[in-house]
């Protein structure tokens, strides 16, 4: 198990060290267009940048060694030193012979289009998967069924549910009720007027 109060250091120091002053040395070398300086800083930025990558593996592997967050911090402390140019030896050394030869430059090209057009077709296939399962979900709400969220059953008493067919029951009674009380206004309606005629024909 890594060390929470070494790691802490660690951040500390590359925070301080590994980018800030790196970041300031930076900005004066372009504001005084120095060009042996902003070589410097361009160098260093590239190796901090590799040594960043590698950094993640080695913090999952080989954190366990003894000293390995102080031996970090000695790390970049040589990368920075005027006296020691660690980040212009490891460029000139390694990197620039490396990324300098076509064979390599090919690689990292090829491996860079390869990459994106994995995350390129990823990306479309998931997005089209999901506006598949969205248009399933919209298809599966037919008429029908929200017709039946519409015809759910009335509750009779707190608690407890009026079960559909005595729903149903209670519904036809209701009609069939105002159905015979309709035609009995009729009725009524027709005895009434023609009692009234009759009482006019009388008087006349």
């Amino acid at each position: 198990i890594c060390g929470a109060s070494s790691n802490g250091r660690w951040r500390s120091a590359r925070l301080v060290f590994g980018t800030l002053y790196p970041a300031y040395s930076s900005y004066k070398a372009v504001k005084s267009k120095d060009v042996k300086e902003y070589v410097k800083w361009m160098m260093y930025w590239i190796i901090f940048a590799l040594f960043t990558a590698v950094e993640v593996f080695t913090d999952m592997f080989i954190c366990w060694i003894p000293f390995y967050y102080e031996l970090k911090i000695a790390f970049v402390v040589w990368l920075l030193s005027p006296y020691t140019k660690g980040s212009s030896v490891l460029y000139r050394k390694f990197v620039h012979p490396t990324l300098s030869s076509k064979k390599s430059y090919d690689t990292l090209v090829h491996f860079g289009r390869k990459g994106l057009n994995v995350a390129a077709t990823a990306a479309v296939m998931a997005a089209t998967k999901s506006q598949g399962v969205l248009s399933d979900r919209l298809r599966s709400f037919s008429m029908q069924d929200l017709a039946s969220y519409q015809e759910e059953p009335v509750n009779t008493a707190p608690g407890t549910k009026q079960p559909a067919a005595a729903a149903a029951a209670a519904a036809a009674g209701q009609h069939r009720t105002r159905s015979m009380m309709r035609s009995k206004s009729e009725i009524w309606n027709k005895s009434f007027s023609g009692t009234t005629v009759l009482f006019t024909r009388h008087s006349l």
